[in-house]
């Protein structure tokens, strides 16, 4: 591992060598329709029934493994890095200051697909166009209030006083001069499980989850809020982030861009909707089993899910708390750096991220550079994904070792697929403890189901969990260490999309074996804690975009954002490029595209 910081909290490395043995298909029972809301509705009930959907799940499988005798339970994967020195860290008036246009030139897209940050703060300064004629454009085609307003599925909420106050205070500041930094003025959306002053919060339910204090805003996205940036309403979400598919019977499911028989992905599948049909250039997401990644993915632009514990949601309840973070969703690379350097600001109130150090800028990566930069593949689990993800993905490591002077590492991780139940196991545990029992019965067919399993795991079987969560954690400090600044690469998900079932729209569905098939790759950065990117490399047939993941050492988001520009390069390079999907809004231009 790199010695260029201290580590806080970082397990001693172990290396775990364990036979790696292929999972056979889960065979979860699949419940869809007016049978799965009559499931739903017995299975809450039962206690037998919720037992034996917990043991037919396979979370049983944990126990009677030798491997985790003698290994201590690991609850919170945080992982510090820090370079602080005793000075305090800079202000964010700082931060944003030194984020100007002139340094940002150079990492711009090779081809301009999609508008940047750097476009609108261009045209604000020019005068061509305003950040009120912006919003004016954005309001009519997300608003639920307007009838006919062809986006409006992806937002559960706008508040149109609060959006045209924030864009006249802009306008002005850019008439006099005096704007903040790039990101002022520049329209963003926010996933609603964050808190946001003026706005109430239902993660995607019919319940209210919103702060005691409705003047609370989750502290990155104050952030963005302080630098300028104006936020056009908040975006749906899978119902309190339970699956990965962005279906909603109780708000709308917004349909992927690129093809409306595909689901765009969840659980931040309204953020990733923004980003995709170019209402925004970034959004915020969060991550606690792949819901800023898959989504990303899914609609062909980037995500970032962050280190553990890096980026502050004071005073947003996490009911994913070991496993959920903050995560920007973007366009281009350009403006997933840019969004990110500004929410990571350490929270001098949250233990943390205010230890972390502030991040620091990313160089575009040079071709002529000599240092051979390591990519790490556990190939048996990597050729787990179907073939045409395979071949894309492929082709772009192809690439990145025949021009952008990677190398390929061949490594194992022991117990992938036990870990994934671990890590479900988790998460389902996590959310159910943070729902009282008496709102079951108001929540989707779909998480009546899930929340009564998690509800059911025993205590013996959660350590176990927690046991091969620090087993994981320890080979995974130790690959580092071998290879210093290598990223272990996979495909984002094994699938190319999730194909919408219509009957699901009504009432959901519960396919767990869907759901675990999706989250093949995206599991471990969580249970972990480590970073992780989604970047975009082809289409695969039907349109339905496909991601490349990359997973790095803790606190390393600028090794994976450095990546993220390669990949970024060489996607623009491709037969094709990058296309713009057919419900494409150029809001530059204030026009639809398509």
């Amino acid at each position: 591992m790199a010695d260029d910081g201290i580590y806080i909290n970082r397990p001693r490395p172990e290396e775990y060598s364990v036979l790696y043995k292929p999972e056979p298909s889960p065979s979860n029972p699949v419940l869809r329709g007016l049978p799965l809301s009559i499931a739903a509705t017995i299975i809450s009930n039962s206690p037998f029934l919720q037992r034996f959907l917990w043991s037919n799940a396979g979370f049983n499988k944990l126990r009677d493994h030798p491997e985790l005798h003698g290994i201590e339970p690991r609850y919170d994967p945080t992982v510090i890095k820090s370079t602080r020195t005793v000075t305090p860290p800079p202000s964010l008036e700082e931060c944003i200051s030194s984020l100007s246009a002139e340094d940002w030139t150079s990492k711009q897209p090779p081809k301009q697909t999609y508008w940047s940050t750097l476009d609108y703060h261009e045209a604000y300064k020019t005068g061509r166009l305003t950040p009120t004629k912006v919003v004016e454009t954005l309001l009519p085609l997300i608003r639920r209030d307007v009838e006919g307003a062809e986006h409006s599925v992806s937002f559960l909420s706008t508040k149109v006083e609060l959006v045209r106050k924030a864009a006249e205070e802009s306008t002005a500041r850019y008439a006099a001069g005096k704007w903040r930094g790039v990101l002022d003025g520049v329209p963003m959306a926010v996933k609603d499980e964050e808190d946001l002053a003026g706005y109430p919060k239902s993660l995607g339910s019919r319940l209210d989850y919103s702060s005691a204090d409705p003047n609370a805003t989750s502290f990155c996205l104050q952030q963005w809020l302080d630098a300028g940036a104006i936020c056009i309403g908040k975006t749906t979400m899978h119902e309190l982030g339970m699956d990965t598919t962005n279906c909603n019977p109780n708000f709308g499911t917004p349909r992927n861009p690129h093809n409306r028989e595909y689901y765009c992905g969840g659980s931040s599948g309204g953020s990733a909707y923004a980003v995709a049909a170019g209402l925004v250039p970034f959004a915020m997401g969060n991550d606690g089993g792949g819901s800023v990644r898959i989504p990303a993915s899914y609609c062909g632009v980037y995500g970032l899910k962050t280190s553990h514990g890096r980026v502050s949601i004071r005073p947003t309840a996490n009911l994913a708390k070991s496993n959920g973070v903050a995560g920007p969703i973007a366009a281009n690379m350009i403006d997933l750096e840019l969004a990110y350097r500004i929410m990571a600001h350490p929270d001098p109130l949250d233990d943390s991220s205010a230890l972390f150090s502030p991040p620091t800028p990313v160089s575009l990566p040079s071709h002529g550079d000599n240092k051979k930069k390591a990519l790490g593949i556990f190939r048996p689990w990597f050729s787990r994904a179907d073939t045409p993800v395979q071949a894309l993905c492929n082709a772009a490591l192809d690439h990145l070792t025949s021009v952008a002077n990677y190398s390929i590492i061949d490594i194992e991780i022991p117990m992938v697929h036990e870990g994934q139940l671990a890590h479900a196991m988790t998460i389902l545990a996590e959310i159910a403890t943070g729902v009282p029992h008496s709102q079951l019965s108001s929540l989707t067919a779909p998480n009546k189901v899930l929340l009564s399993i998690g509800k059911t795991t025993p205590a013996v079987d959660f350590l176990q969990a927690q046991r091969l969560r620090h087993l994981l954690m320890q080979h995974l400090i130790h690959l580092f260490a071998t290879y210093p600044g290598m990223i272990v690469v996979t495909p984002t998900t094994p699938n190319a999309g999730w194909k919408v079932q219509e009957a699901d729209l009504r009432y959901g569905c519960s396919d767990g074996n869907m759901s675990i098939r999706n989250m093949e790759y995206v599991w471990l950065a969580n249970f972990t804690g480590a970073p992780a990117i989604s970047v975009p490399v082809g289409n695969a047939d039907g349109g339905v975009p496909v991601g490349l993941m990359g997973m790095s050492e803790w606190g390393d988001e600028e090794g994976l954002i450095g990546f993220g520009y390669e990949v970024e390069r060489y996607l623009h390079q491709t037969d094709g490029g990058r296309a713009r999907p057919g419900n494409f809004v150029d809001a530059i231009w204030g026009e639809a595209v398509g």
